[in-house]
């Protein structure tokens, strides 16, 4: 495998590809001493071509291991879904609307950089001063970009706090940017919960999606804290038509009916934000992230026989097809009888799920497994690190929530521990930083 670049720099001769995963064949890149940027990082866009700088050998990166970072939308949404996943909430401990600002272009020049495979800074992990604290932590030398998407949204507390409004920011919060609201059965811990701003680094090597999270962390010191954060593994959805159906911890194919990113009519529809106006214009070609901790309670499902599995899901553990018949994409039969009722009971997760049931609204599903150890009683604190991508959360998400939280026989084998909500500003165009229509 190919390694990583050691530096960054300014962007030159730069091919134009398509907003998500390119598949051009990109250039080595050469490092180069670039001004500084608004925090002082001298971070600049993926650089091009061959160079040495203090030493350090620029190195090819393959083409086909980066996803673009300009675009009309974020990465990381309608990118084919990666295998591994790290998602921090952060805190904004930054008092002034100029330090916020600072943040968000620093970030920005700094996940430029790790989608293309770049150390961050100038001289990243292993050059400049030998007194000094590396620019890049260094614990991705030698990997390749991995194909890295990092997707960053905002809370509604970023926008008003207990004080009132805050970094100048009121009137601005988008309607659909709610408060969830306390839905059946939820058992949620303050410390898994909420945000003023989320990270989302998926990737197909874990240290490379851990890597970034953690020099983001770092970058952001003493303007922000980390609030909570969550690894993920195995994802729970496919995003592509070239995709196989994953499955889930309870051994069941997730996400069969899933929005795909080759559907851009149903994407326009139900993900991406359009025709906002006013104080909410700066939402058009973003969409709103919700995220919910789900753990399940595997051992009492590892007790349940196959017959009732397949009814709580309404589809077959090993093909993934309904159990009204067919196979796996078969459009489930809800009306066929059974013995006793319709074959596919009405309290299933998928007839409760399905579009049919919500009003004909579709959510893009990017959800991964997690485990974190045990309890301390011998039992697996492991589950679902659920995120969906709507363009409405109060049209989109909570009416199909709070159906499933009242009606829906697998609630009795999970339980809902962190909660979020964030909205996903568009993508970043060369020059700009992410999220600067809402501060123009």
């Amino acid at each position: 495998m190919l390694g990583r670049n050691k530096t960054g720099g300014e962007a030159t001769g730069k091919t134009a590809g398509p907003p998500e995963m390119t598949s051009k064949t990109a250039p080595s890149r050469r490092s180069l001493l670039v001004a500084a940027g608004a925090g002082g990082l001298g971070i600049a866009a993926g650089a091009v071509g061959q160079a040495k700088l203090s030493g350090a050998q620029a190195t090819e990166v393959p083409a086909g291991d980066i996803v673009e970072f300009h675009g009309t939308h974020q990465s990381g949404i309608a990118t084919p879904a990666q295998d591994r996943m790290h998602i921090a909430a952060f805190d904004v401990t930054a008092e002034s609307r100029e330090e916020l600002v600072a943040l968000l272009s620093d970030w920005t020049a700094a996940i430029e950089h790790l989608m293309r495979g770049s150390d961050v800074g100038e001289f990243g992990a292993t050059g400049g001063s030998y007194d000094a604290p590396p620019e890049d932590t260094g614990e991705a030398l030698g990997l390749s970009a991995s194909h890295l998407s990092v997707t960053v949204g905002f809370g509604r507390s970023l926008f008003e706090g207990a004080d009132g409004p805050r970094f100048g920011l009121d009137g601005k919060i988008p309607e659909a940017l709610i408060a969830l609201p306390h839905f059946p059965g939820d058992a949620l811990e303050e410390a898994r919960s909420g945000g003023d701003l989320v990270v989302q680094a998926c990737a197909d090597d874990p240290q490379v999606a851990v890597h970034a999270v953690r020099n983001l962390a770092r970058i952001a010191f003493g303007r922000a804290r980390v609030r909570w954060s969550q690894i993920g593994f195995g994802r729970t959805s496919s995003t592509s038509t070239a995709q196989a159906t994953p499955r889930n911890l309870f051994g069941f194919k997730d996400g069969t009916a899933n929005l795909k990113a080759e559907e851009q009519k149903a994407l326009d529809e139900h993900v991406w934000v359009s025709g906002a106006a006013g104080s909410e214009a700066w939402m058009n070609g973003g969409t709103y992230l919700v995220a919910r901790r789900i753990r399940m309670h595997i051992e009492t499902w590892d007790r349940t026989s196959l017959r009732e599995q397949e009814n709580i899901f309404g589809r077959t553990k090993r093909e993934g097809a309904p159990l009204s018949g067919g196979t796996e994409f078969t459009e489930p039969d809800f009306a066929m009888a059974g013995r006793g009722g319709p074959i596919m009971p009405a309290d299933s997760h998928v007839a409760l799920a399905h579009p049919s049931a919500n009003n004909g609204t579709q959510m893009l599903r990017r959800g991964f497994n997690y485990t974190d150890g045990s309890d301390g009683l011998g039992r697996l604190d492991a589950g679902l690190f659920f995120i969906a991508f709507v363009v409405d959360p109060r049209t989109h998400y909570v009416p199909m929530q709070n159906a499933m939280a009242k009606n829906d026989a697998l609630v009795e084998y999970l339980k809902h521990t962190g909660s979020g909500l964030f909205a996903v500003p568009p993508g970043v165009q060369e020059g700009q930083y992410l999220g600067q229509g809402l501060f123009d």
